[in-house]
This record gives C-alpha cells, structure tokens and sequence, in this order.
C-alpha cells in the first residue's frame, strides 16, 4: 500500500521537532526513504512541505538541511500566536458547534482533575488538545493551519515550563469556554489574549547547541490521523 506523502512529512516534522535530526543535518532521500520504509517519491513532497513550513532549507551541494532559526525567529513565532489565538477564540465564540464545546468542557474539567492532583504530563497534553479544539471551532481552515502549523515550531524552539498555578491556568481556560459558550466575541478575544500572554512567560528557549537524540531503528510510517475527537469527551 502506497505511504501517502502527508504521513512522511508528518513522521519526518516530528522527528525534528524532537530532536532526532539536529538542526542543520542533512536530510537525504534515501536515508529518509529506508527510514521510513516508503519510496523517495512520497519523501520528496514531504520535503517540499516542510520547506514550505520553514522546517527544512535547501542548500547549495548539500541538498535538503533541517532548518537553523535565529532567536529573533523564534520570538516572533510567540507573537504571531498572541495575535492568532485571541482571533480564534473570538471566532470560535460565533461559530462553535454543540460538539466544539462539548470537547472544551469536557478537556477543562479534566484539566482541572488533573491540575488538582499534580499531574503534569497529563496537564502538558490536555493543553494542547484544548487549544487545538478551540482552534478547529474557529471554523477558518486557513486560521486553523497556521495555528497547526506555529504549534509545531514552537515546540520545536521552546521547551515549555509547567505553569506555577496549574489551577489557574484551567479557569482561565473554562472562563474562555463560557465566553465561547455566550458567543461572546470579544471577551473570548480578551481573555484568550490574556491567558497567551501568561502562558508565553513559560517558553524557554532550547539550547541550539545541545546534541539531538539518534535517529530510532528503522521503522514503517503508519498512516494515521490525531485529530481530536469531538464525540470522545462526555459531557
């Protein structure tokens, strides 16, 4: 069965935001081809996407190379999210479905579970289920991409720091819901920008020169899909 290319560009952007490629490794066809056990066709496009999306350069005899960004790279990805995120929300406010907020009630209340007991891994994913979910409420395809997209990259820049009152964090998240909830616009606006603001004092910057992990043993992409589930939270 034929790997789509979107699965490829998908296993080879996570690999590099978890530091299996270090950045400015080459990143060859073959190798990337035996890795993931596909073609070099579906590696290829990958790698015409990634460049698209600044994960990857092509460099004069040295062919395709992970990206190295600039720290002025990197903090403007931080603002372009605190002016992205508010946008959403505010859309999300006028054109959530019933399934939209179901999914958002549902991640807040076990967020707060969560917060409550210290589980912070659990907390670090929650997060970001909940701002994807609110994203996809949006319903702009376009807005939706770019916050995809600008997730990615930070995570791959930033390590983030557990915030110091997790509690808070989660109801300033179930505020934003209620907000959502109303179709109110502009507060969803305000208190999204708020809460970006807060949570961007917990990014720091990853070391550039710190050795990324080896690559695993070779293994065959899986084509699968990690989209939220908007029937999987009971309300």
């Amino acid at each position: 069965m034929r790997i789509p290319a979107h699965s490829v560009c998908t296993a080879i952007r996570d690999d590099i935001v978890s530091g299996v490629y270090e950045r400015g490794s080459r990143l060859t066809e073959e190798l990337l081809a035996r890795r993931y056990g596909v073609s070099r066709v579906p590696v290829r496009e990958a790698l015409r996407t990634l460049e698209s999306e600044g994960f990857v350069v092509t460099r004069r005899h040295a062919g395709a190379c992970v990206a190295e960004p600039t720290v002025q790279e990197a903090a403007d990805l931080l603002e372009v999210r605190m002016l992205l995120e508010p946008l959403g929300a505010a859309r999300a406010a006028q054109r959530r479905t019933e399934a939209h907020l179901k999914v958002l009630r549902g991640l807040v209340r076990l967020g707060q579970e969560r917060a409550r007991r210290g589980e912070g891994e659990d907390l670090r994913s929650l997060g970001g289920w909940f701002h994807e979910t609110l994203a996809q409420a949006s319903g702009s395809p376009g807005l939706i991409a770019l916050l995809t997209q600008l997730r990615h990259k930070i995570a791959w820049m930033y390590a983030v720091e557990q915030p110091a009152r997790p509690v808070e964090a989660w109801a300033e998240r179930g505020a934003i819901v209620d907000a959502v909830a109303r179709g109110d616009a502009e507060r969803a606006r305000a208190l999204t920008a708020q809460h970006a603001e807060r949570f961007t004092a917990e990014h720091r910057l990853r070391r550039p020169d710190l050795p990324g992990r080896r690559a695993a043993p070779v293994a065959p992409v899986r084509s699968s899909q990690h989209g939220v589930d908007t029937a999987g939270v009971r309300h």
